[in-house]
């Protein structure tokens, strides 16, 4: 029996594993980074030792580390959670040389399955549908889908519509892949547009049972990263669902597949499907199977890693569960990752959270920026979809820019709840706009709600000359919004016709043509949230700010230089490429603004650089 299990992750699939490890009564052991040192997941366990570093490279991808923390830390038994090591079979045979339990299948089949290439043979003679491998340097049928052979996860992938796109798509996936994954092979095969992505959530024991625990579709994804998973599928019949269920069975089965694992097709209208991959390893979308199918799929992986049989069918299904993704990342700037302090985290209660932070936590550069997964569980699909919509509206996130609009848009787009979904969703779809934000009301609040925090023992709004308004400032969308009001016998007057009927720290209620709305208020520094709305505080007599050089390309995000596109004295057009970072296991291109001559550069490969610092200055052309 497995007494002390060492969780060979971080964030949130660390915290869920030690969550089934308190329900069954296994001490759960933590690994961290540097930089994770404070995160919840170090704090739950009821040990951690430390990786030295901070980059996926030299912490939680170090075999040798994670084999000694777990022999320093007296564990005898090792789950990899999803991502870094998880589907690594080097990993799985250093455990077990260590006389240590691999909560995982056998390394034969993660090796077999490891790569994507290799895997789609298998499948094939296995008799599971397959699309063609098309050669990444000579491809001739476009479009096609450039892919990671070792991971997945959306890195590694680039699409490509054109053969002068072919070679610089594929050195970029290569080189994000080999960040990602420690491997930089890549393939190539047709991109079915308008397909889904539709996977089978299966279950092995070593005795020969395995069960299909249904299907989940997974199509709506941006860049190739899904964002939004549901079970079941809306668009899979009876007869193409049990297909599908004997082609994951057939591939569990053709590898001698042990433990936990997702089969993974590309699903089209005509309920055909085709083989993608098999990821060996629990994934990230685990819990709307849990929710449907009422089993915990992390105690089933430890009861199995322990040697016990699976009943011979798996639980029947009910109701219908939906994920959704929560990441760190600014839609106004193409969706790059954001970093910082998460001031506060609240997701209202009636749906299932996991969540690998909390309030305050400090959201870096290193580190997939995702921040939290919400399921709603409901009997029937409309319901489960209204639930997480309403949670996520309703949810308090600050501090961070996120993509949770587009996920409540998303949700209650007319297409999805109608389940028109598709891996191209979201470009072929677009998205109705994001309702304008009516902002001097809310920074009205803001200011009356600061005058409560600043109060003291004089009357509120206390004047020599009482016929001076107070004027306060605030920045939203990189405009400035002023707001000036009045305190009298009568309470908070302004020039609009809305009115402040009740105000304090924390809330502020306002009525408008006889409406009333009581808008919650939280205060952080000179950050202010209204009703979920960010403002920023601007000073009354700001500092000088330090001035740019014209031309100046500075960095985004903090982040690694990974190519430089450009040299000094070199004409380049706008928006040509002039250096690409890389940040949370993704790569960012920097761009030219304007056309010109590069004037010179400041960075190299392989150099850190801080959001803000100079990349290079280009000098317009005259």
């Amino acid at each position: 029996m497995i007494a002390k299990l060492l969780i060979a992750n971080r964030a949130e699939i660390a915290r869920r594993i030690t969550r089934t490890c308190r329900d069954l009564g296994i001490s759960p052991v933590a690994v961290f980074s540097d930089p994770d040192a404070d995160a919840p997941h170090v704090r739950e366990a009821d040990a951690a030792v430390r990786l030295p570093g901070a980059t996926p490279a030299e912490t939680y991808l170090r075999i040798d580390a994670l084999v000694a923390a777990a022999k320093a830390a007296g564990a005898d038994a090792v789950h990899p959670g999803y991502g870094f090591l998880s589907e690594n079979a080097d990993f799985a045979r250093a455990v077990r040389a260590a006389g240590l339990t691999w909560v995982g299948p056998d390394p034969d089949a993660i090796e077999a399955m490891g790569s994507k290439v290799a895997a789609k043979k298998r499948m094939a003679a296995a008799g599971v549908p397959v699309l063609p491998e098309l050669d990444p340097e000579s491809a001739t049928e476009f479009p096609l889908l450039v892919k990671a052979s070792a991971g997945g996860g959306g890195r590694g992938m680039r699409v490509v519509r054109s053969p002068d796109e072919l070679a610089g798509q594929v050195a970029a996936a290569r080189r994000e892949a080999e960040s990602a994954f420690g491997d930089g092979t890549v393939f190539c095969e047709p991109l079915l547009e308008g397909a889904r992505h539709v996977e089978v959530q299966v279950l092995a024991d070593a005795h020969g049972t395995v069960w299909a625990l249904g299907e989940r579709e997974c199509s709506i994804q941006r860049r190739h990263q899904k964002i939004i998973e549901e079970t079941p599928s809306p668009a899979v019949r009876p007869e193409a669902r049990q297909r599908l269920f004997d082609a994951a069975t057939r591939a569990a089965r053709a590898i001698g597949y042990v433990g936990a694992g997702t089969v993974e097709f590309l699903f089209t209208d005509d309920q055909r499907f085709h083989f993608l991959e098999v990821n060996t390893r629990l994934q990230v979308e685990h819990p709307v199977t849990e929710e449907v199918y009422g089993v915990d799929l992390v105690a089933w992986q430890l009861a199995i890693a322990e040697g016990e049989r699976l009943p011979d069918s798996p639980p029947e299904p009910r109701g219908h569960a939906v994920e959704a993704r929560l990441y760190a990342e600014d839609p106004s700037q193409d969706w790059r990752p954001a970093t910082g302090t998460l001031h506060r985290f609240h997701v209202p209660p009636g749906v299932r959270v996991d969540s690998g932070v909390e309030d305050g936590s400090e959201v870096g550069v290193h580190y997939d920026p995702m921040l939290a997964k919400v399921v709603a569980w409901a009997p029937t699909r409309r319901a489960a979809i209204r639930k997480l919509a309403t949670a996520l509206d309703r949810s308090a996130v600050h501090g961070l820019v996120t993509n949770r609009e587009l996920l409540v848009r998303t949700l209650r787009h007319p297409a999805f709840v109608a389940g028109d979904t598709h891996t191209g969703f979201l470009h072929r779809h677009g998205l109705p706009a994001a309702p304008a934000v009516d902002v001097w009301p809310l920074a009205l609040a803001a200011a009356v709600a600061l005058a409560e925090i600043r109060r003291t023992n004089l009357p509120l709004g206390w004047r020599n000359l009482p016929s001076q308004p107070r004027k306060t400032v605030f920045e939203f969308g990189g405009e400035t919004v002023e707001v000036c009001y009045r305190h009298s016998r009568r309470g908070v007057l302004t020039d609009s016709d809305v009115r402040v009927v009740k105000a304090s720290r924390s809330a502020v209620v306002l009525e408008c043509d006889g409406v009333r709305k009581a808008l919650p208020v939280a205060v952080y520094g000179d950050l202010v949230v209204v009703d979920g709305v960010a403002l920023r505080l601007l000073p009354r007599f700001p500092e000088p700010r330090p001035t740019t050089a014209e031309g100046a390309t500075v960095a985004p995000m903090p982040g690694t230089v990974v190519r430089v596109a450009v040299s000094a004295g070199q004409a380049v057009g706008p928006g040509a490429e002039l250096l690409v970072l890389e940040a949370m296991k993704m790569e960012h291109r920097v761009l030219a603004a304007t056309g010109g001559t590069v004037a010179e550069v400041l960075v190299r490969p392989g150099e850190q650089v801080d959001a803000g610092d100079v990349l290079a200055v280009v000098e317009a052309a005259s």
